[in-house]
């Protein structure tokens, strides 16, 4: 299942990449409570369905974050389009039927990504 998110303003790719630190993901998301460990690329937080580990990979235009011991391989990524002038936020799992209430609280979870990343600072 896919679930996309999407913010049109003009953004600096490398300020988007440089705020999407595991550090920042409870300040970004305000469905990530808490970062237990962060070791730069890859850590571990407590969010709405737990505890898990996080990876971080800058990927072009952006960064991908995966929950690596997640049971449903969930990942997002925060991507910039230069073309479209848009921050896509585009969150997976492993599943095409996923529970109702799953399926909503990660629709939830992207929501909350383009909350917190609509702020100026990204220009």
């Amino acid at each position: 299942m896919e679930f996309f998110q999407e913010i049109r303003k003009e953004v600096n790719i490398d300020s988007l990449k440089n705020l999407l630190q595991i550090s920042a993901l409870p300040d970004l998301c305000f469905l990530i409570e808490a970062v237990i460990s962060d070791k730069g690329n890859m850590g571990e937080i407590y969010c709405v369905w737990g505890n898990f580990i996080v990876s971080r990979e800058v990927i072009r235009n952006g960064v991908r974050f995966s929950l690596l011991d997640c049971p449903h391989a969930f990942a997002w990524t925060i991507t910039y389009h230069e073309r479209k002038n848009m921050v896509v936020i585009h969150c997976t799992i492993d599943d095409q039927d996923a529970d109702q209430e799953f399926a909503e609280s990660i629709k939830d979870f992207a929501l909350s990504w383009r909350d917190g990343l609509n702020i100026e600072s990204l220009t």
